[in-house]
């Protein structure tokens, strides 16, 4: 190695000492030092000096004696320190200082460098890029297991003869996966399927298959409509929950939130409004001057989609076209047994709840206790509910009125556990309008959100059941 620059010493314990080379030895780099002073082995923090040749007096080498100093790069030290990334290096032993550089035989150089030939031929196995405890994997499971049952279905809905269609399978996994991972639109996903090993691995591609074009969810939503597959997915969804013992039988809740149509106000026009002939001012965006006027769902109605409604959260929030949603919720692990999406009237929550209980039954349900929020203490509602042998544990609403719930239901310990557990309604909510995109659809009608709102549904589910089950599935 050259040496490159050296400097006087400052406050060394050995003056007139100067560095002549840089060598290795034993591993260990090796600076030898010139002095007319020292003699034996004597150490410095972190570094060894010792008499190369030389006379020596004790352990203090003698005039014109040959020392050298071993540092240990591997032992961090302050008396050792890198000033350049590259080969040309920075070395202070006790108020020396020397910057050398090694020889070309002995550089290795510590940046990586990038290569310009790509691969032409690469085997890959997709299953095994995945980490096995990656939370998909049991999602994944969950999704296959469910989608089985639903085979005799998926072979309904095709014809005998003709070219193969997309797996109705891989739609349907699709579905969850933008909801899993809030992709906004259909278009995007299929972008980012081309590139995404995961998304690929989820869907049973391998990566030399084409990714299918954005327009096939619009061409097979009808045939999901027609046998109401979206339902059904949920539904035995639901049923591997209540094998796994994740559900519970008797009690529930039940709450409802808005869900914003895919309209906007400015479309909220007089039903006996006739069209008008003149053109807008901007065809993407017209300016419409509508205050001051008294708008109401009987008198107007959205010419972009008809079936919503103009409702608003409560008091003094604003309006907006939307849709009403209603979720029902077991009380053991808060999984959703139920979703369903009604037309945005002023009593829709309430009018809902016996036909969501009888559906419940339907299905295998025995409820006994259903809770929910003041909105439902009403004498109607309560009186179907006992109708049906379930006790209402509703909040009690007792602003300028009598509640319908008396002490015969909130004297019992089972009433105070309702109460507090049907707060985990909201934590549903929330995940469906950000993770799962659904605060405002991206379809027009009824009947079309309603096939969305059981997929982003499903997709909540799994995400609690892949929590709830024990360790994560291998595919």
């Amino acid at each position: 190695m050259k040496v490159h620059a050296i400097t006087r010493p400052i406050d060394g314990p050995y003056p007139s000492m100067f560095l002549t080379a840089l060598m290795s030895e034993n591993g260990y780099p090796s600076v030898q030092i010139f002095t007319k002073q020292g003699s034996s082995e004597i150490s410095l923090h972190r570094c060894t000096m010792e008499v190369v040749n030389g006379p020596t007096s004790g352990t203090v080498p003698t005039a014109s004696a040959q020392i050298r100093y071993f540092i240990q790069p591997q032992m961090p030290s302050r008396l050792v320190k890198n000033a350049h990334s590259g080969p040309m290096r920075l070395f202070r032993l006790r108020g020396w200082m020397a910057i050398v550089e090694p020889s070309q035989a002995e550089v290795v150089p510590v940046r990586g460098r990038q290569n310009p030939q790509v691969s032409m031929l690469a085997f890959i196995d997709i299953e095994s890029r995945i980490p096995l405890d990656h939370p998909l994997r049991t999602v994944k499971h969950l999704a296959d297991v469910a989608l089985a049952e639903l085979s005799p279905v998926f072979d309904a809905m095709y014809v005998d003869d003709g070219r193969p269609s997309i797996p109705p399978e891989r739609l349907l996994k699709a579905s969850l996966l933008m909801s899993l991972y809030s992709i906004r639109s259909e278009r995007a996903f299929c972008e980012q399927l081309e590139y995404h090993l995961l998304y690929r691995w989820f869907l049973g591609m391998d990566l030399g298959e084409p990714v299918f074009d954005r327009s096939t969810f619009s061409k097979n939503r009808e045939r999901l409509l027609q046998h109401e597959v979206a339902q059904q997915f949920f539904d035995a969804v639901v049923r591997q929950a209540d094998r796994r013992g994740l559900l519970s039988n008797e009690h529930f809740t039940v709450d409802g939130t808005l869900i914003e149509a895919a309209a906007s106000l400015k479309s909220f026009r007089p039903k006996d409004e006739p069209p008008s002939d003149e053109p807008p001012d901007d065809r993407g965006n017209p300016t419409v001057n509508f205050h001051g006027q008294q708008r109401s769902n009987e008198t107007h109605q959205s010419t972009t989609d008809p079936e919503a409604r103009l409702a608003k959260k409560g008091k003094g929030k604003e309006a907006h076209l939307a849709y009403a949603g209603h979720a029902l919720m077991e009380h053991r692990n808060g999984l959703l047994v139920d979703f369903q999406l009604t037309q945005a009237t002023g009593t829709a929550e309430r009018d809902i709840v016996p036909s969501l209980i009888d559906q419940a039954r339907e299905r295998g349900f025995r409820p006994r206790t259903l809770a929910g929020d003041k909105g439902y203490d009403t004498r109607q509602c309560v009186a179907d509910l006992r109708t049906r042998h379930v006790t209402p544990h509703f909040a009690q609403n007792t602003t300028r009125r009598r509640s319908a719930i008396d002490r015969r239901t909130t004297h019992h310990a089972g009433y105070g556990i309702s109460q507090r557990k049907r707060k985990r309604v909201e934590e549903i909510f929330g995940w469906m309008k950000t993770v799962g995109g659904f605060r405002r659809t991206r379809f027009i009608g009824l009947a079309l959100t309603q096939l969305a709102a059981y997929l982003v549904a499903t997709a909540y589910n799994l995400v609690r059941m892949a929590r709830l089950v024990a360790r994560p599935m291998a595919a």
